[in-house]
């Protein structure tokens, strides 16, 4: 057993929010509450004084692709703020890297870049030795050399796939950029790594997450994850909680074998059946009820309300929940309307509410604002992507923007939220997400002190809670995990700063000084 003594600790327990001190055992909190008390109740413990230092909750992000975040770290940095610079560390990788080699970027945001898309003749005076492919921040969009085209078999006469698009020049031919479920022509040829490289490139990756004051995650990548969070689970080395969903393409395999939502260890979990309803704002594949500003595109619906309830019928009756990406406000309407069925279905059949959620829940119609607490929905969103997305989101939506990342109203009207980061898309950083949900501004403070829609932003105390509690219930560990109080399990952040009592601008510089999870320290700052 082990007391840690002698803080300011934020338990996040309406029964004793403010403790200064902790008892843990086995992995566990035993005890909360003052310092002196505890230290005489356990004389015979392991006294570790935190000299007056903040404690919260281990942070959880609901939304992380785990293995694709792993693996980005090893691939050119396409996050620039001109074309001409990603061409550049492209450049830099293809002459470091052997003939017929894949070079795999990400982090590219035309939105961002006076040069707009680039085309595969940009990376082809690169390198047509070397297959190249680089994902658009987004993850909704993708950029190929002509040697990577040539594998896919893209070519002068390719119609598009279904639910995706090919780019084209002015006289129609493919020119390297593509949208949706197009990506899939190119990232079908690439190489997949095997579950146990995977592995290696997430347990490398732990010390990252650990760094940012991270102990769980709610996982959206696809089966070779699961099966690398499984070697690690077995290795003993999986030292952060993984909620892990299931891609719907699963979903009746995944009945047959019986598998839940919720079923697993502490440290590795069933989540959700992940459906996506349409695709991202960057690229204006999101599904909209009017078209984009400037524009009669409407975005890509890839399902409507009544196959996504055929799907979630089938869930539902083997204990699975789910989890549906959508962005558009058209996306939204018909994935709530699957919903409204689908707890009509349950209640009609007499099963147990699932614990349902939606992914992103970028932009809601007025109308459907408080739809979400009504069906008891967990709004799972991002703030991050409010700060990173407000100049396309007024440029795109106009006045529809008001409604947009709009956390405020989803708790006014009482719904769950689940804060993420959608990592890779953006860093995995909580406090940059606690920092863009408590400002409605960006680092550099743009586009002002009071921040993009204000009357949105949250308190410390309700951001925190989104990363914490929410996720908690989300993956239906409510009483284990999100809170420090006796039961739960002993993953807390030990911080220099206190991000109730601070400039909120102060938040996004925080790095937490250490981080326990399972009641040993997986982090401790040099």
């Amino acid at each position: 057993m082990k007391i840690l003594y002698n803080a300011r600790i934020y338990t996040l327990d309406p029964a004793l929010e403010n403790v200064s001190a902790l008892a843990v055992e086995r992995g566990e909190i035993v005890a909360a509450g003052d310092t002196a008390d505890l230290l005489i109740r356990f004389g015979n413990a392991e006294r570790q004084d935190l000299e007056g230092r903040i404690v919260i909750p281990g942070l959880t992000d609901a939304h992380i692709h785990l293995e694709t975040y792993a693996l980005f770290l090893q691939k050119v940095d396409c996050e620039t703020p001109t074309r001409q610079e990603c061409l550049r560390r492209v450049a830099e990788r293809a002459d470091q890297t052997p003939e017929g080699e894949w070079i795999l970027g990400h982090g590219w945001n035309q939105n961002e870049w006076p040069e707009d898309f680039g085309n595969a003749t940009d990376l082809d005076a690169i390198t047509t030795r070397h297959p190249v492919y680089l994902t658009a921040k987004s993850l909704h969009a993708g950029w190929a050399n002509s040697t990577a085209l040539r594998m896919a078999g893209i070519g002068e006469g390719s119609p598009d796939p279904p639910g995706g698009r090919l780019g084209r020049d002015e006289r129609g031919v493919p020119n390297g950029i593509l949208f949706e479920g197009a990506m899939e022509l190119v990232e079908g040829v690439i190489p997949a790594p095997s579950s146990s490289q995977s592995a290696e490139a997430i347990r490398k990756a732990l010390p990252v997450l650990w760094s940012m004051g991270l102990t769980g995650v709610h996982d959206f990548d696809r089966r070779n994850c699961f099966s690398a969070l499984q070697i690690l689970e077995q290795r003993g080395e999986l030292r952060l909680r993984v909620v892990k969903s299931i891609p719907i393409e699963s979903l009746t395999e995944a009945a047959e074998l019986g598998l839940r939502s919720h079923f697993g260890s502490d440290w590795l979990r069933i989540g959700n059946v992940k459906a996506f309803a349409d695709g991202a704002l960057g690229p204006q594949t999101a599904a909209m009820l009017q078209p984009y500003e400037g524009s009669s595109e409407r975005g890509m619906l890839l399902i409507d309300a009544e196959e996504l309830f055929e799907q979630g019928r089938v869930a539902v009756e083997n204990g699975l929940g789910l989890a549906v990406h959508a962005i558009g406000d058209r996306a939204n309407h018909e994935v709530l309307n699957a919903f409204a069925q689908l707890r009509a279905y349950e209640k009609e059949k007499g099963l147990p509410p699932a614990r349902h959620r939606i992914e992103h829940v970028q932009l809601l119609h007025a109308d459907d604002a408080s739809r979400l607490a009504e069906l008891q929905i967990t709004a799972s969103m991002q703030p991050i992507h409010a700060t990173s997305d407000m100049n396309i989101a007024n440029q795109y939506w106009g006045e529809r923007a008001a409604l947009s990342y709009a956390w405020r109203t989803q708790l006014r009207y009482g719904a769950r939220l689940a804060f993420g980061s959608d990592a890779p898309v953006e860093s995995p950083n909580p406090f940059w997400g606690l920092h863009a949900a408590v400002t409605r501004h960006r680092a550099d403070g743009s586009p002002g002190p009071e921040g993009w829609y204000p009357e949105q932003r949250l308190s410390a105390l309700e951001a925190l809670q989104a990363f914490t509690t929410g996720p908690a219930y989300a993956a239906g560990m409510e009483n284990r995990l999100g809170r420090l109080a006796p039961g739960y399990l002993a993953d807390l952040v030990v911080l220099e700063t206190d991000p109730f009592n601070c400039d909120p601008q102060e938040i996004y510089h925080i790095r937490p000084r250490a981080t326990m999870v399972g009641g040993e320290w997986v982090y401790q700052q040099n």
